[in-house]
């Protein structure tokens, strides 16, 4: 009996810790601009939760946060961006086919600690802003968006964490024009990706509802605080270390 109920306190305090670290992790990273899948994954991995576990629930996240994010901004407009529609018509079936794939533990938690691992190389690198513009041919446009929602619905991010540098490292938008069609394709990424795992019969992880309010909680958060630029880039560097504890851990369980 005592031990029964020592080992229900354990689990109170595991599943109270686990929700206190996702809202942390929404507000760090809404309050960037982020939807912050790749974070929601480091967590949940430093936990040791399961893919099965971990896909359903950082998809959900994702549409959450950046459906807050995308209105608080007032960013719908993405529709009247010409790279958002080339990128969008492939992104969203592949993320769809991607969210049907089932992969090994082992060979899932190697793709996503390097995913981890570029989300955190991202987080410490500079953003420089193009001096002149040029716009992709369409083809360029959907294939890269094929690869992105793939990748997408079979990892559990949303891909914003790989098209944001994309666009701008090819110069082929601003770092302001850039915001409301990364947010687009993440929220259709994310949305496909869901869909593909539960048509996949993938089955929704219990005790997810916690995180997906502590994720709304923190984006709420994350939308009050504003950052200067050196308070910024200490943010960057903190996110970045957990997304580098996660990979390794998810690394030595894989190998």
């Amino acid at each position: 009996m005592i031990s029964d109920t020592f080992q229900l306190t354990n689990e109170i305090q595991y599943l109270w810790l686990l929700f206190v670290f996702i809202t942390i992790m929404a507000t760090l990273y809404s309050s960037v601009g982020h939807g912050g899948a790749s974070g929601y994954l480091a967590v949940m991995a430093i936990w040791g939760l399961s893919p099965l576990e971990m896909r359903p629930a950082a998809l959900t996240m994702n549409i959450a946060v950046t459906c807050w994010l995308l209105y608080r901004a007032k960013a719908f407009r993405m529709a009247r961006n010409p790279l958002f529609w080339p990128i969008a018509i492939t992104s969203t079936p592949f993320a769809l086919i991607g969210g049907f794939v089932e992969l090994d533990s082992s060979l899932h938690n190697s793709i996503l600690a390097l995913v981890l691992i570029f989300s955190a190389w991202k987080l410490l690198s500079k953003g420089n802003v193009p001096a002149t513009q040029r716009i992709p041919s369409r083809n360029v446009l959907m294939f890269l968006g094929a690869i992105l929602g793939f990748l997408a619905g079979l990892t559990g991010i949303g891909g914003g964490i790989f098209l944001s540098p994309l666009l701008i490292l090819f110069r082929w938008c601003s770092i302001r024009e850039s915001t409301s069609c990364v947010a687009g394709v993440i929220l259709l990424n994310s949305i496909a990706g869901l869909t593909g795992y539960f048509l996949g019969d993938g089955q929704w992880p219990s005790g997810s509802g916690w995180l997906i309010l502590a994720a709304i909680f923190g984006s709420f958060l994350g939308g009050e605080l504003t950052y200067s630029r050196a308070s910024s880039k200490l943010l960057h560097r903190i996110l970045a270390l957990v997304l580098v504890i996660a990979s390794i851990k998810l690394l030595r369980v894989a190998l």
